[in-house]
């Protein structure tokens, strides 16, 4: 970092590996090629990098979508989870997990509350009664900071049980605002972000993360926000947004703690700054990054700003604060 003062701390990025044991393949579109088995390699190197950190970082943040939903086509969904978590296991810092629409598709909720890809403190889940808690926490990484997990599928016909009530909800919320045959696909929609492969947060959810910054903005605590699904139309497309992301930015700007939120699932990446002065940090896929290139990061955090050092796809950014 040259001349400049030591950062308060570090940590870093990575999204959407979605490994598998599978030949390279294309999105939906067939716009974008997607190098399935090269995941293994990326977060190998990503691994070997972060532990050669002058300074040790304070946690890795996986944003999610681990693994690919072609996993579970093939039975292959434990194998490749182990795979993945095998190279994480190197890492001499802790890696905190979202989770995404892949992570779904391979497994129930339930199975993933018991598993690795739960990082919450304790293994607790987050608000709500033990059968349809969402997977929301939060943590401090260094005085004066803290970091606060979403979960963006709180609300989704992803991983819940199909008699459930957050099941039979969401089956009701998504048809209601997409009346398609198909509920993967965005056509025609005035709300094109309501398709099968999103999801959103429940009013308990959103409760909480608000008594959450609450207690952040009398502490004068920075925080930062982090989940699968990204909130502003600005840091992505249209058709990825969490279904209410509207009600997820006016808790975050009715707050004065929130300097930033960070997101996966568009592989192509995003960055905007809001009228509030929050930065909407997408980051870039590993799954449809070509062989020759990388997508992780670190970032170094300030008082007054965050350093985004990008490898390959990933560009680097500074990320200043606004005052409280």
């Amino acid at each position: 970092m040259g001349d400049a003062p030591a950062p308060r701390f570090c940590f870093g990025v990575i999204a959407d590996v979605q490994y598998a044991d599978v030949e390279d393949g294309y999105n939906f579109g067939r716009t974008a090629r997607r190098y399935y088995r090269r995941g293994l390699g990326r977060v190998r190197s990503a691994v070997r990098a972060w532990n050669g950190e002058r300074g040790r970082l304070a946690c890795v943040l996986q944003l999610g979508d681990l693994i690919d939903g072609l996993n579970a086509q093939r039975g292959a969904s434990e194998p490749a989870l182990r795979a993945v978590l095998g190279e994480l296991g190197h890492l001499r810092a802790p890696v905190h997990h979202a989770w995404g629409n892949h992570d779904l598709y391979n497994f129930s909720r339930e199975y993933l509350l018991r598993s690795e890809l739960n990082s919450a403190p304790g293994g607790a889940p987050g608000p709500g009664a033990e059968a349809d808690a969402c997977y929301a926490y939060h943590f401090s990484p260094a005085a004066g900071f803290r970091f606060v997990m979403l979960d963006a599928y709180d609300l989704s016909v992803l991983g819940w049980d199909k008699y459930s009530q957050k099941y039979q909800h969401s089956l009701k919320l998504l048809k209601e605002k997409n009346p398609n045959e198909d509920l993967n696909s965005s056509l025609g929609l005035d709300e094109p972000q309501f398709v099968k492969f999103n999801g959103g947060f429940s009013q308990l959810q959103l409760d909480w993360f608000n008594e959450v910054l609450t207690a952040s903005d009398k502490n004068r605590e920075k925080v930062l926000v982090m989940g699968h699904l990204p909130i502003h139309p600005g840091s992505t497309n249209n058709v990825c947004l969490a279904w209410n992301y509207k009600d997820a930015l006016s808790i975050i700007h009715s707050h004065q703690c929130v300097v930033c939120f960070l997101a996966g699932h568009l592989h192509d990446g995003g960055y905007c700054l809001d009228s509030h002065g929050v930065h909407h940090l997408t980051v870039e896929g590993i799954i449809e990054t070509p062989p020759q290139s990388h997508a992780f990061g670190t970032i170094y955090v300030y008082e007054d700003r965050m350093i985004l050092k990008g490898k390959g796809r990933i560009p680097d950014k500074v990320m200043y604060y606004r005052t409280q």
